[in-house]
Parts: C-alpha cells; structure tokens; sequence
C-alpha cells in the first residue's frame, strides 16, 4: 500500500513539473503550488472558525474557493496548461479575500481580511517579475479604493452580530496569518532560488573547468598567439615570416625497431623520448610543431614573431635551437644505455623564410611549408648517427660561439647541391672561431 502510494506521488509529482522544464520554471511551479497549498490551508481554517462562529454566508466564501482552486489544480494535471492555472490561482488570490470582507460587511468588522489579496501582486513578482506583477498590484489597490468607497458611503455602523472583542482577534488572526503566508512564500522562494543557484554555480565551475581543459588542449596543439585569434576569428590564419629556424629530429632505424617491439612497448618508449623532447623544447622557447612517426620537428622565431617577447635567456632563437639539439643528442646517449635496442637520432637545422598557418576543420594543426623546412628535413635524412647538421645561414649566424665541422656538400634530390656543416658542440672561450 505504502509503495503504491509513493508510486502515485511520483507520478504526480512529475505531471506537475516535467524533465522538459528549465530550472526557472521547476521553479515556478514549485512556487505557485506552495502558495496554492497555503491559500488552501488558510482557507480551511477560516471556513472551520466560520462555522463554529455561525457566519453561513461567509463560511460558503472560502467553500467555494477551495472547490475552484482544487478544480484548477486538477485541470492543471490533466491538461497541462500551467499558465491558465497560475493566471486562476492569482485571480483567486485577489478577489475572494475582497469577496469575504464584503460578505462580512467593513474593513472593521471583517479585520481587514482584505488584506490577504496582497498575496496576489507579491505572488506574481515572485513567480514572474516585477513588470508581470504591477497590473495585479494596480487592481489589487483599485479594489482597496472601492471597498474604502463601500465603507464610507454605504456603511451603517452594523457589525453583521460580531463583537469588538471578536475583531480584534481577528485582526490580529489575519495580519498574522497573510504576514506569515509572504513569509513563507519569499522563504521559500529564496531557498529555492540558492539551491537553483548552487546548481548553477556548479555547472558553471564544471563549465570553467572543461573550458580550461580545452584551453590547454588547444595551447598544446597550437602557439598561444595563435590559438588567440582562432578562437576570436575563424578566418584562415596563414602568416609568412622572413626568418625562422627550422629542426627535424629523427630517431635512426626506428621501423626496424618497431617490429622487433611489442606495440604498447614501442608506443611507451615513443612517447618518452617525445614527452621528454617537449619538455627541452620548453625550457628553450622553442615551438613544438609536430611529429611524424618518429619524427620530431620544432621551430624558433614563431613566438616571437606573433607578437610575444619571450626572451631565451637573452639568446637569439637560432643559438637556442642548436642547444635543443645538443641537449636533444646527449639525452638520447644516456637513453640507448638503458634501453635494449641502441637508440640514436640524427638531427638537421635550416634557417631562413617560412610560411606557417592552421590547416584543416577537424583535427586541425599549425604546420610550416617553404625552403627552409625542406633544406632541414632534406640534412636530417643526410646525417649520420649522433650527428647534427645545419644549413649555411645557421652556419653563419652562429659560427663564432660554436664549433662546426666542414663545408660538406650534399647532393639532395629536387634540390641539387646543398652545403651543410656539422656541429660539434659550443665553443671554448678564448678560441677564434674559423675563417668562413
């Protein structure tokens, strides 16, 4: 019995407000069928007190508003029309308190019963807004007037067989009793509003949360500047700098080791090698472009050239690049030591011009094309185990802080002879560099 009773509550109780409903209206629902509830009660027991005092014609007052108010409760839950039923339940609010004092006879001799017609406008600007409110409020006062004009003009002192002693009581019974029902209904309302307003603030901070994941995901995807203005404009980003050096770290033979591995073996040493190149690459200024298989390229200039001073430890981004590399090259020796398989890389350097943009709708990334990133692709794949090599403007620009091995030529498929040299390391201070 107690189970089929809960069952029939739950049901109900979901006639009355739906999944489909926002927070704003659960929570007007909730509002206006409190307040119906207290009307009602408030209605009983004037109708009990009525009663016992022998008024007939008034105690048929709150009868009939119960039975209207039940009516339009129950066409609510057949029907659904929650604004008729609000719409009914504030025109009850208003009228049948005016309707009661009249019944009785004066402001005196009904204790100001009139009063709970206030619920009305205040009721409305709890369910609804100030704006929604005023023309209640506005009728609830016209009606305030004409029952003023009933009194002075047509009342003749009568008392309708209540007693002064009686009024008073009821007096105090009504303000206390209307005083208590918009007490209840703004608590209410209030409580509601902080419980609609935690749920908020939860889903916001869920919301800010996600945003910040997003937000880090795309800064590892793309350069902060640049996910800047792909989140304020979804218009092509394409950008052409003049100078820009360009690396590609290659781990020699990976494929074969590849298929010597166990797949989740090869994709954990991959992404150590990688994580730990990333963490080189930060700590240089450097910008992560990508990589491609075992392919590891990364660019300096970009940041710098978007609009954001970040100094590399007052280094120009070309002499931080050939640290990257060094560091890059001593890293993978104390790795191959630990490792089973020797694991060694071969890295080429080029400087010079590049045009740099996002590409793609989905799955999208920050790539750069030109000469540049060929001529560094192109000395990758000519150098040997353990060696970096590096174009000539490279060559150029750094030659007196590092130590160089050659010229070498090299015969590049598409690109014909190409002069590289091969970097040894920083230079000594106090050694003079080599003649160019």
């Amino acid at each position: 019995m107690a189970r089929d009773l809960r069952t029939w509550l739950n049901e109900l109780g979901q006639r009355v407000i739906t999944e489909q409903d926002s927070e704003q209206e659960k929570l007007n629902k909730t509002l206006v069928i409190f307040a119906c509830g207290l009307m009602g009660f408030g209605a009983m027991v004037w109708l009990a007190i009525y009663q016992a005092m022998g008024i007939r014609f008034s105690a048929t007052v709150p009868l009939v508003y119960l039975a209207i108010s039940a009516s339009s409760l129950a066409h609510y839950l057949w029907k659904r029309n929650f604004a008729l039923f609000r719409t009914t339940q504030v025109a009850l609010f208003l009228f049948v308190p005016f309707i009661m004092q009249w019944s009785i006879g004066s402001y005196v001799s009904s204790s100001g019963v009139m009063l709970w017609a206030l619920l009305a406008p205040v009721g409305v600007m709890v369910f609804q807004g100030p704006r929604q409110s005023l023309p209640w409020f506005m009728a609830y006062l016209m009606m305030t007037g004409l029952s003023g004009f009933f009194d002075y003009y047509l009342g003749e002192g009568t008392q309708q067989g209540v007693n002064m002693q009686t009024i008073a009581v009821f007096f105090v019974l009504n303000f206390a009793a209307m005083s208590t029902i918009v007490y209840l209904l703004i608590s209410n309302f209030v409580r509601q509003r902080d419980k609609l307003q935690e749920r908020l603030d939860a889903q916001n901070k869920l919301l800010r949360e996600e945003q910040a994941k997003s937000e880090r995901l795309l800064l590892n995807i793309l350069p902060g500047p640049i996910a800047e203005r792909l989140k304020q404009n979804h218009a092509t980003i394409a950008d052409g700098f003049a100078d820009v050096t360009v690396m590609f770290a290659d781990i020699i033979d990976f494929t074969r080791l590849s298929e010597e591995m166990p797949p989740k073996f090869m994709v954990t040493l991959l992404n150590e090698i990688f994580s730990h190149f990333d963490q080189l690459a930060g700590k240089h200024g450097m910008e992560k472009i990508k990589t491609i298989g075992d392919a590891y390229m990364v660019a300096g200039g970009l940041i710098e050239h978007c609009g954001v001073d970040i100094p590399v430890d007052g280094r120009d981004y070309s002499a931080a690049m050939v640290d990257l590399a060094l560091e890059m090259r001593e890293y993978m020796d104390t790795l191959s030591g630990v490792k089973k398989s020797r694991l060694q890389i071969h890295i080429g350097i080029g400087t010079g011009p590049v045009v740099a943009g996002v590409i793609g709708i989905k799955k999208f990334i920050y790539d750069l094309w030109g000469d540049t990133v060929n001529i560094a692709s192109r000395v990758t794949a000519e150098a040997g185990a353990g060696t970096i090599l590096v174009d000539v403007m490279t060559y150029r620009r750094l030659r007196n802080k590092y130590e160089f091995e050659g010229p070498r030529t090299l015969s590049v498929k598409g690109k014909g002879d190409i002069t590289a040299y091969r970097l040894v390391g920083r230079r000594p201070e106090g050694v003079a560099p080599a003649s160019a």
